[in-house]
């Protein structure tokens, strides 16, 4: 899951994106309301984290901008103020959930892990399902019947990605986007490899699931080799 964190006190950003991490999420911040308006309309992100304060262009307004481009992705508002009317018109614009600063690190995660779920349709709160895999978004195993793998952070990713679409084809410029980032610098090759481990290891684990390649259009999970 690949998460925005819009907030212009750098030390929690920072802080923010350490504890995402490290609970294996991906994650970009910026520190302005316009420019955290432009990453949020590209659409690449599964949950996006705003702050009501901030320069250049307010938090209201980078949702409501998001709302009127509709830019469906889950909004969690982080903010100082705890008053009620601002709760209500940030839920009323459009946010999906709301925390007042200092927040809890468990119950932060916890609402994250419910936007997610919310966004994606998950069917079971730790595990997503294709045909007869599934992946464990808590252990990153993938399994298919008695036999499992773990897999790495960007093969889970990918794996994740998959899942959450079905059987919908994905170009490789929305993998790119999604597991390295917006601006990262990773090519084409790069997911052609990691698609080629994702391969090997469902032929591991013995599953009829493989990641079929769409000439000119990107990758889908298909039932049957």
């Amino acid at each position: 899951m690949r998460i925005l964190i819009i907030e212009d006190e750098i030390a929690l950003a920072d802080a923010l994106q350490q504890i995402l991490q490290k609970n294996k999420y991906l994650t970009d911040a910026c520190h302005d309301g316009v420019s955290g308006l432009d990453c949020a309309m590209t659409g690449i992100y599964d949950v996006i984290i705003l702050d009501i304060n901030l320069p250049k262009m307010n938090g209201f307004d980078v949702l409501r901008a998001l709302r009127i481009n509709r830019i469906s992705t889950p909004v969690l508002l982080l903010t100082a103020r705890d008053e009620i009317s601002d709760k209500v018109a940030g839920l009323d614009i459009g946010a999906d959930d709301y925390m007042t600063k200092p927040f809890n690190t468990e119950e932060l995660l916890a609402r994250i892990r419910s936007l997610g779920r919310r966004n994606a349709g998950v069917v079971c709160e730790n595990i997503l399902k294709f045909s007869d895999i599934s992946l464990n978004l808590s252990t990153y195993e993938l399994t298919c019947g008695d036999s499992s793998m773990k897999l790495g952070l960007k093969e889970f990713c990918i794996m994740e990605l998959f899942l959450r679409s079905g059987s919908a084809i994905i170009s490789k410029e929305q993998l790119i986007e999604k597991v390295w980032g917006y601006d990262s610098n990773a090519e084409y090759n790069n997911v052609e490899v990691y698609i080629s481990f994702i391969r090997k290891k469902l032929l591991h684990i013995k599953s009829a699931v493989t990641v079929k390649t769409v000439r000119g259009v990107g990758y889908c999970l298909s039932c049957g080799r």
